[in-house]
Order: C-alpha cells, then sequence, then structure tokens
C-alpha cells in the first residue's frame, strides 16, 4: 500500500513538472534558508552551555552609583573572590580572570611572535576545575608550578613549536621575561565567552602590588575593579544572597560614603552571551529576531506549496472520485496526499542539505561564525528535525483533507466546484505570504539606514586617515619623536593621549567641585592627553581654551557638555575641581563627543594634561598613508628595535565596533530578498495556473475584441489587491518591531513615511512583473487553440 502511495506520488510529479518545480524549488530554498538561520540560533543558545557546571557558575558585578549616573561594570576589585570562599557560605569555588597587557612578543629561538587574538590572561590555579577548557598536557592540580610558569593553547603551541612538543620549552617575554611551558590547553570552543592564548599565574599579577602604594596588596585592593570573578556556587544556593554577602564584606573594608554606593550582582555564565549585566537582551533580541525570520521564511514556503496544491485541486477531483468509489477509504486518501507532500519535502531537504554543504564557508565568513553542518551531529539533527515536523506537519493536513474530502457524483459529473471559502482561503494565504514578506522589506530598509547613520553620523571628532600605536620606549622621547615625525613624508599631525578615544572605558567617582551636593553619585571617564591633542582631533570648545603646554597645566582640566551638566556647574570657566586628589580650575568644556557605540548616551568626561603618554596618534591622508606608515616604522625601529611596529586606523577601529551589527544587517537583507524571492516563486505558479484556468474565457473575450492590456489587467488586479493589503497589514506591524529594535540605540533614525511608500512600491512593482510575464503570455496565445475544442 505504502509503495503505491509512492509511485503515485511520483507519477505524479513526473506527469506536472511545471508546478512540481516549483513546489520543490520553493521548499528547498526556505528549507536551506530556514535551516541556516536556525543553525546560527542554536549556536547562539549553546554558549558555555559546554561546562557541565554552567548552572551553578555567576560571574560578580559590581553596581556602580545610583539614579542617572548607575553603571554595571563587569570587572570587581581583586579581594571579592578571596572572601567569597572565606566568609560566603554556598560558595563552593572561585576564580578570577585578569587580562595581561605586560607582554606584547614572545621568542623561542629565532620566531618573534604574538600571544594570538584571544589574548593573554592571569588566572587563580581553580580555573582549571570551575571551568570545562580540557588541559591536554599539565597538572590540571597544579597548573603552575612556579610563578614563570605559563600554560598555552593547542593552537599557541602549534604557531610557537610546529610539532615539537612544547612542555619545559622557554618562551622570551619582550625580551627580558622568560617563561616555561607548564601545560597545553584544548582551544576554547567557539561557542565559549571566555577565550584564551596564553595563561599565567594569578601569582605574576599579585607581584606587581609593591605594598608600598595605597593598596597594599591585590587582596587589599578594594579600589580597583579589573577582575573578571567567577564563582561557583552550590546547588539550590540563593546568588541573590551571595550578592548581598559581598556587598556588606565591601562596606566593612571600605568604610566611607563611597562604599555604599556599590552594590554587587551576580549574571550566570550561560547568559553572559546574550543578556547585559542589566539583565537587559543584548545578543537574545538579534537571536529572537532571526528566530521570527526563520519562521516567517519557512511559513512564506509552506504557504506556496499549500496554495498551489490546493488551486490545482479540481485538476485531481476525478482522480480521488474513482478511488473513492473502488473502495478507497477517506484515511488512505488522507495518507496518500500526506505521503505525496513528504515526498516532495523530502527531494527538497536532500536538495537542501547539497545547498548548506555548499553554501556554509561562505555564511560562516559572512556571519562570523565558524559552524559545521555536520550530519551525525545530534544538535544539528535536533534543527533538522524540528524544521521538517513544523513545516511538513504545516504544509500537508489541509491540502490532504480537501483533496480527500470530494463527492465522487460531482466530480465525474464534472460538476464540482471548490467553492468561495477555498478561494478565500488561499486569498488568505497569498496576503499572510506577502505581509511576511513586505514586513522584511521594511524592517531590511530600516535596519541599512540606521547602519548607514552610524557610519556617516558626525561623532564630534575627526577621526579619518589617523592611526594609532603604543609607543614603547618613544614615549621618553616623545616631544623629539614628534618634532622629527612631523617632517617626514606623509605626516600631518601627531598627538599622544592615555587611551583611545573611542573606547574610554576607565571611570572614577573620585571627585569633587565646589558645590557638590553631598552624598551625589558622580561618575566621570578621565582622559589624559597632551596639548595637541583636542586641535589634533578636532574637537570643538564650547566655552574656555585648551592646553598650552606650560607646567601650570597640570592642575586645568577640561570637561564635556555632559559632565558639565551633570555636576550642576553653572559657568564652569574658572571653577574649582578636584580629579583623584589633584586640586584644578576649569580652563574649558569641549562639546559632547561621542567616546563610546552609538548605543550608549555621551557620559561625563574630562580631559587632564600629560607632557606625553602611552598611546600616539598620527594623521595623514588617503594618497600619503603609505609613507606616513614607513615614516613611523623608521621611528619605531630606532627606538624599538626588537620589536615589531604595530598600528590600527582608527576608521577601522570604529568599523569593527559595529561589525556584529553590520553582519546581522547583510543577513537580513539576504533573507529578505529570499522571502520575496519564494512569494514570487509561488505568486507566478498561482498566475500560471490562472491563466490556464481562464483561457476559455481570455479567448472568447480576444474574440470580442479585448486588448493584451485588458486581459494583462485582468489577470493581474486581483493579485494586486491582494499584495495592497499587505502592505497595509505589514506596515505597522513592522514599525512596531523596527522601532522597538531601535530603541537599543541612545542615537538613532526616526521611522519616515518613504521607507513604507518605497517598500510597497518594491512590492507591486516585483509582483505585477512576476504575474505580468505569465498574463502578457496568455493574452498573446492564439483564441483559436483554446476554443477548438469547444
Amino acid at each position: 500500500m505504502i509503495k503505491n502511495y509512492f509511485k503515485t506520488a511520483w507519477r505524479n510529479i513526473l506527469k506536472n513538472k511545471f508546478y512540481a518545480s516549483i513546489n520543490i524549488i520553493g521548499l528547498t530554498v526556505g528549507l536551506t534558508v530556514g535551516l541556516l538561520i536556525l543553525l546560527w540560533i542554536n549556536n547562539e543558545l549553546s554558549f558555555d552551555q559546554f561546562h557541565t557546571k554552567a548552572d551553578q557558575l555567576y560571574q560578580v558585578e559590581a553596581q556602580i552609583g545610583s539614579g542617572s549616573s548607575r553603571q554595571i561594570w563587569a570587572g570587581v576589585q581583586g579581594p571579592i573572590a578571596t572572601y567569597a570562599l572565606k566568609e560566603v557560605p554556598g560558595v563552593q569555588n572561585a576564580t578570577r580572570i585578569v587580562g595581561s597587557y605586560d607582554y606584547s612578543v614572545f621568542r623561542y629561538k629565532d620566531k618573534l611572535l604574538k600571544p594570538g587574538e584571544n589574548g593573554s590572561y592571569f588566572v587563580d590555579p581553580s580555573f582549571f576545575k570551575v571551568f570545562d577548557f580540557k588541559l591536554l598536557r599539565g597538572n590540571s592540580s597544579a597548573p603552575f608550578p612556579d610563578d614563570k610558569s605559563v600554560v598555552i593553547s593547542e593552537t599557541t603551541a602549534k604557531r610557537f613549536f610546529g610539532d615539537a612538543d612544547p612542555i619545559g620549552k622557554v618562551l622570551l617575554a619582550d625580551n627580558k621575561d622568560n617563561y616555561t611551558v607548564a601545560g597545553i590547553i584544548a582551544d576554547a570552543p567557539e561557542n565559549s565567552t571566555i577565550k584564551f592564548d596564553m595563561l599565567f599565574s594569578i601569582n605574576v599579577k599579585k607581584n606587581q602590588y609593591s605594598g608600598k602604594d595605597y593598596w597594599k596588596s591585590m587582596d587589599e585592593d578594594w579600589g580597583n575593579y579589573y577582575t573578571a570573578t567567577f564563582l561557583q556556587l552550590q546547588p539550590g544556593v540563593s546568588p541573590q544572597s551571595v550578592a548581598d554577602k559581598l556587598t556588606k564584606i565591601h562596606i566593612q573594608h571600605q568604610p566611607g560614603p563611597e562604599a555604599s554606593r556599590v552594590k554587587y550582582q551576580l549574571q550566570s555564565l550561560t547568559q553572559l552571551h546574550l543578556y547585559n549585566p542589566d539583565g537587559s537582551p543584548s545578543g537574545l533580541q538579534t537571536v529572537n529576531i532571526f528566530f521570527i525570520v526563520a519562521i516567517l521564511i519557512l511559513l512564506i514556503a509552506c504557504i506556496n506549496y499549500v496554495n498551489l496544491s490546493t488551486a490545482r485541486a479540481i485538476l485531481r477531483s476525478k482522480e480521488v472520485s474513482i478511488r473513492k468509489i473502488i473502495g478507497a477509504e477517506k484515511k488512505q486518501l488522507f495518507a496518500q496526499f500526506v505521503i505525496e507532500t513528504a515526498l516532495f519535502f523530502s527531494i527538497a531537504l536532500i536538495l537542501a542539505f547539497a545547498a548548506i554543504t555548499l553554501l556554509m564557508p561562505l555564511y560562516n565568513n559572512v556571519s562570523g561564525k565558524q559552524m559545521q553542518f555536520n550530519l551525525f551531529d545530534a544538535s544539528v539533527w535536533k534543527v533538522v528535525g524540528f524544521t521538517i515536523a513544523a513545516t511538513l506537519v504545516a504544509s500537508s493536513i489541509y491540502p490532504a483533507l480537501l483533496l480527500s474530502s470530494f463527492k465522487p457524483i460531482n466530480a465525474l459529473k464534472g460538476s464540482i466546484s471548490l467553492g468561495v471559502g477555498n478561494a478565500t482561503f488561499r486569498k488568505i494565504l497569498v496576503v499572510t505570504q506577502f505581509v511576511f514578506s513586505i514586513g522584511l522589506i521594511i524592517s531590511t530598509l530600516i535596519i541599512n539606514s540606521q547602519l548607514k547613520y552610524i557610519r556617516e553620523k558626525e561623532l564630534g571628532y575627526d577621526k579619518s586617515y589617523v592611526f594609532t600605536f603604543a609607543m614603547r620606549a618613544m614615549e621618553k622621547n616623545y616631544q623629539a619623536v614628534r618634532s622629527e615625525l612631523l617632517n617626514m613624508p606623509g605626516v600631518y599631525g601627531v598627538a599622544s593621549s592615555g587611551i583611545n578615544i573611542m573606547n574610554i572605558d576607565n571611570t572614577t567617582s573620585d571627585t569633587e567641585w565646589d558645590g557638590k551636593v553631598t552624598g551625589t553619585s558622580f561618575l566621570i571617564h578621565p582622559i589624559y592627553i597632551d596639548k595637541y591633542y583636542l586641535s589634533f582631533f578636532k574637537i570643538k570648545f564650547a566655552a574656555g581654551t585648551g592646553f598650552s603646554g606650560f607646567k601650570s597645566d597640570s592642575a586645568h582640566y577640561i570637561l564635556n557638555e555632559t559632565a558639565v551638566h551633570d555636576a550642576g556647574i553653572t559657568n564652569p570657566i574658572g571653577k574649582r575641581f578636584k580629579l583623584h586628589g589633584q586640586n584644578g580650575t576649569i580652563i574649558g568644556v569641549v562639546k559632547d563627543f561621542h567616546f563610546a557605540s552609538l548605543k550608549q548616551k555621551i557620559e561625563p568626561a574630562i580631559f587632564s594634561y600629560q607632557q606625553s603618554n602611552w598611546r600616539m596618534s598620527v594623521r595623514t591622508t588617503g594618497r600619503d598613508a603609505a609613507k606616513a606608515i614607513a615614516s613611523a616604522n623608521k621611528m619605531w625601529k630606532q627606538y624599538n628595535p626588537a620589536f615589531p611596529f604595530e598600528y590600527t586606523f582608527m576608521d577601522e577601529d570604529y568599523n569593527n565596533m559595529y561589525k556584529a551589527d553590520q553582519r546581522s544587517g547583510t543577513l537580513f537583507s539576504a533573507f529578505a530578498a529570499i522571502a520575496i524571492l519564494i512569494s514570487c516563486l509561488g505568486l507566478f505558479g498561482l498566475a500560471t495556473y490562472t491563466a490556464q484556468v481562464k483561457v476559455k474565457e481570455i479567448g472568447i473575450r480576444k474574440v470580442l475584441g479585448a486588448s493584451v492590456v485588458n486581459i494583462t489587467s485582468m489577470l493581474s488586479k486581483d493579485f494586486l489587491l491582494l499584495v495592497i493589503m499587505s502592505l497595509i497589514i505589514a506596515s505597522p506591524l513592522a514599525w512596531f518591531a523596527m522601532n522597538k529594535w531601535l530603541q537599543d540605540y541612545a542615537y538613532r533614525i526616526s521611522i519616515n513615511g518613504w521607507v513604507f511608500v518605497l517598500a510597497g512600491a518594491a512590492a507591486v512593482l516585483i509582483a505585477f512583473l512576476t504575474i505580468s510575464f505569465q498574463a502578457v503570455k496568455a493574452a498573446l496565445a492564439n483564441p483559436v487553440k483554446s476554443l477548438r475544442s469547444e
């Protein structure tokens, strides 16, 4: 019986190659794109789930300040881990991860290499027990035999030592410190939030405290928030109760008004990738959007199949009726049509698998992932199984019920009619299909407009053709280096600072000014610059002047407009301001400029004068960039001969800041185009079928004098009305969704009416071209051929 069903289904496909091709192509494209999106979503949701204790692991975060100045920092003080283990019940283990920026290059024999793009870190020995990163070589109980030991990743070992055994080999760091390789750790999985190339003992960081400074040791330093601290809680322990106890410990060890403005919170390891520290969704919003897009594309493909199947149902009425007369039951006919749908899906699925295999390298490149489509992977089949089950059910039930419900007598008499209800249902499906497609077009236009706005927005400073680098030994001779560089080819400006202007992430509350209200929480970003910096970046003044370069500038400050506003300082020029215990005078106020992502509001910033700083910025032009780089490289070799010259252009840094958004925009545009393609494919099939059904009517109209335009209009107008109706429904839905998406950006575009007009015009034009091709073909046909059988 089943064999016969498959045989009948196969014959039906061969008999109706045109419609079968449309169905198979639509399903193949829909399944391919749907599966690719769902694989991406599955990858995003799987982040950090490979740790066996993932549900017990939490990162400690600090809530600093209150009200509008409240911030949440992922870094906390060094003692938090120590006291959590000693004094907080329910904490089973703790580990700290601190970024290591002490060394930029490592030498082994004649090789001079950087650590790698995943970076170097100081970690506690417990790191290897808390997390499930596999230690391939070495002792997880004592990973660092001494403070001069290092554990390196598998990839780093391969880069440094090739196929040789790395254990016991000595690396020379920055030509001054030797480290012995004590272990090899497997590369962190692609879906890991924590990634690394080299791991050093936390004792190296501890030894950097001299015992003579204000903070005597790492375990007494309650003022610097720089360690990523993870706690392993015992099952059933409340994260909030642990956070509250940590807050009390902090107040005990750092008394004073500032201590009461710090609270701690715990964020689950499995939420780090998709949620912001305040609990609001970050990456999760993109995941949800892409999940909706995947569902919509799969539904569009299913609607295509249902529409064509039901539209052509009348052509199979006699086949069904004869089967019923010779004894076929309704459930058998139902099973036959479900199996026919399953055959279509099987062919489409095989083609989709082949397409995914071919597209996966390109897809990974666009999405920035390293996914693999492995049919032996259970997680892949989880996605495939869900997709196939859902789409197969959605596509098979209604056509099978319709086709198995014909009354034999009416069908054999030729008097069968599918009724108004079926035609109305098909129209509803077409409208639904184009609501999805037009919604995606509108969303794509808005997303691309926002991304364009980001690229072109005036930031308040000029970053064009500026490259930056760390000076190292050049810093001690900065003025001489600067003078010499300005006389070299391609160099049009030089300035120095203590930080990258596009990522000013250091913050302090150690401030005071005349009129400050006691107990006020105020966080500000300090920026140390030379006297050339503000003019170099063309930062505009709202009031006052810049630094003159005299010694007295060490007691002068320049604030941005937001700092003046948030501090409540009126007529700020000449007013007293205290930063890190250093009393000074406000000599200038600069206009606000963007020193972070446009997703964040501009925050208070303060410029402080230093004659030279560790980071140099060099301005050039597009034409002279190569000359300027060569000039800077020449100076570099003079002062830093043992180190490679490494620089980045600020335009590249800025683009990298929004790389994830750009990738999402590219993918979304592609998905919207595919949704329209699938919708038009179905519309083309329906238009072809309509032309076939009305072939005699068209013939009679032509005989009676109807023109090609008249007939084309007759065949097209109903479909175009459905598309216009879809636009009316899709517009408010897309506006609501995109308005919510834009809220993620502090600085964003306004959604203008032209977006909906353009999307509607594009949809109508595409639909008209799709329909008119078949309509014109039918209108040009010889009426004699269509009427001669009458």
